[in-house]
């Protein structure tokens, strides 16, 4: 894809239909950065532990993030690392009451699942997007998009979902990454997804050590550079707990860090824990890029 500058030294990608209506939300990538909560309804997720497992506390949550001025709400039922499976029907029954209880409130509602039948329930009951981490691994979940006016994004990772993954290798892996998701797009195309409805994401830490990761950030502009808008889940990952030797309550800096990184590279949207501090440092470098004017401007005027 062509590059445009946006600034000295500063090479932005080049994007497939930049332009999106998601949720009833417009959004011009091309100089728009959203940024993604999440609401996890699970009893052991990475992150919180299941404090939002709870329905009243998954809506309690969502609408706090909507208030600290996130864009999209993510609504996850089963969390990616390995474990014994949850039958479908109580993954729907956790993420389509939270999808319902949103509707209407001017957010893009999207649910992570890699069951197509999860994903068909929440379409139903209004979710925009299907956050699919495992890269589409089931054809059957691009029917289920292509069959709806919603959008798909399609994420890196190696195991089938749930299987472990011990000591993953690559030989070079973001040419690996952006291999596999060509590859993925192309299958969502062939099943009648257009391009004006899928996003990317290289899967930070999913079957990737934190050299893989920190690899991955370094050269995402390789990733942004295929053309699709390209979403980005660095938060509390432990890449920057590794990195930085920081326990998970304690990797807020060095997630805005790798989160400020990933949009100078091209990255469109982020996937964050911290709203407040997140929503701060998306618009900050929104504005230093001129994509955004300031809020009000009084410092050394007449």
């Amino acid at each position: 894809m062509d590059d445009v500058t946006t600034g000295p030294g500063l090479l932005l990608p080049d994007l497939i239909h930049p332009r999106r209506l998601i949720g009833g939300r417009l959004f011009d990538f091309s100089r728009e950065v959203a940024v993604m909560a999440i609401v996890n309804r699970t009893p052991d997720s990475f992150y919180d532990k299941g404090a939002t497992f709870g329905l009243d506390e998954a809506v309690k949550a969502a609408r706090r993030a909507i208030l600290d001025g996130a864009d999209w709400v993510d609504i996850g039922g089963v969390k990616f690392a390995p474990g014994p499976s949850i039958p479908i029907k109580e993954e729907i029954d956790r993420v389509v009451p939270v999808i319902e209880a949103l509707r209407g409130e001017g957010v893009v509602i999207s649910v992570d699942t890699f069951h197509p039948a999860v994903a068909r329930a929440s379409l139903a009951a209004g979710a925009h997007v299907i956050n699919d981490t495992t890269g589409v691994h089931d054809p059957a979940m691009a029917d289920v998009v292509a069959d709806s006016d919603a959008t798909l994004v399609i994420t890196h990772s190696l195991a089938p979902p749930r299987t472990p993954w011990p000591a993953p290798t690559y030989g070079d892996v973001v040419h690996e990454v952006a291999a596999f998701l060509n590859e993925r797009v192309a299958l969502a195309l062939r099943r009648g997804v257009p391009a004006s409805r899928i996003i990317v994401d290289p899967g930070h830490d999913l079957n990737k050590n934190t050299y893989h990761s920190l690899e991955l950030t370094r050269r995402l502009g390789e990733i942004t550079g295929l053309g699709h808008p390209t979403l980005v889940a660095v938060s509390n990952k432990d890449f920057i707990g590794e990195t930085l030797n920081r326990e998970r309550g304690d990797r807020a800096p060095g997630s805005l860090a790798a989160a400020v990184y990933s949009i100078l590279q091209g990255a469109r949207i982020v996937r964050m824990h911290n709203v407040v501090a997140a929503v701060d440092a998306v618009r900050m470098t929104e504005a230093i890029l001129g994509f955004r004017e300031p809020a009000y401007v009084r410092h050394n005027l007449a």
